[in-house]
Parts: structure tokens; C-alpha cells; sequence
């Protein structure tokens, strides 16, 4: 488990405040996204069917360190690399980072529930199989 995963993301105006820095929730969109594709590039969907019933991850934790500020029209990009796998649950450390400068990071727990019943669920094989490599 020490595969890294990265997306680029440009800062656009939408992003920032007043002064033209990154508002500080969109440094949790910006996770957000780089974990959706993870999952799509191991072929993970971010919801799935079991047992009849629609599945999928939602956030638990998070743990969140600014480090410094990104700015308008920069170019970032956002890392996800799985630290936990357990039966219902993943620990995914995340990177907003502007070339090798760490400007946010981000530990953030999901946890896999059936949808219907609100309820955390076993993690289906193929998908365990997936986010272990």
C-alpha cells in the first residue's frame, strides 16, 4: 500500500476568497475530487450494488494541516495514498501540493455503509482487492 495517486488541479477564481487565496473548505473539494478519480482509476465505483442495496463511502474523519496558501490560476496537484484497510473502512493521507511545496494535508477515514439501511458494511472483495494494491 504505498502507491501514490495524483490529479492536477488549477485554482480557479471560484476557489478563492477576497485576496485571491484557495478558501480553506475548497482544500477538502480538491480532496474530494482526487479520491473520486482514485477509486474510478482502479476501477473502484464510488457506489455499487450489494445484496440488492445501493453501497458506498462516506467521510468519518478528518484531519486537516494548512501549511501554506495556494493562489489564483496556480497549478496543484492532490495526492491520495491508502495508510488503513480494514473490514468497512479506509485511511486515505492526502497532498494538495504546488510542485514539491506541501500546502495542505489531509487525513481522511471513510467508511463503507449500505446506503438504505445507514449502516457500515463489509467492503466488497474486488474492491478490497483494488485499493490494496
Amino acid at each position: 500500500m504505498t502507491n501514490i495517486f495524483s490529479i492536477p488541479v488549477r485554482v480557479y477564481y471560484e476557489d478563492t476568497d477576497a485576496e485571491g487565496l484557495v478558501y480553506y473548505a475548497n482544500y477538502l473539494k480538491f480532496a474530494e475530487r482526487a479520491r473520486t478519480e482514485f477509486l474510478r482509476a482502479i476501477n473502484a465505483s464510488v457506489e455499487t450494488i450489494k445484496d440488492g442495496d445501493r453501497c458506498g463511502f462516506v467521510a468519518r474523519h478528518a484531519e486537516i494541516d494548512y501549511k501554506n496558501s495556494a493562489f489564483l490560476d496556480d497549478l496543484l496537484s492532490v495526492t491520495c495514498e491508502i495508510k488503513e484497510l480494514k473490514n468497512s473502512s479506509v485511511v486515505i493521507y492526502q497532498e494538495v501540493k504546488r510542485g514539491d511545496e506541501v500546502l495542505c494535508a489531509i487525513t481522511i477515514t471513510l467508511v463503507f455503509i449500505n446506503i438504505n439501511r445507514h449502516r457500515p458494511t463489509r467492503i466488497p472483495d474486488a474492491m478490497r482487492t483494488a485499493l490494496a494494491l
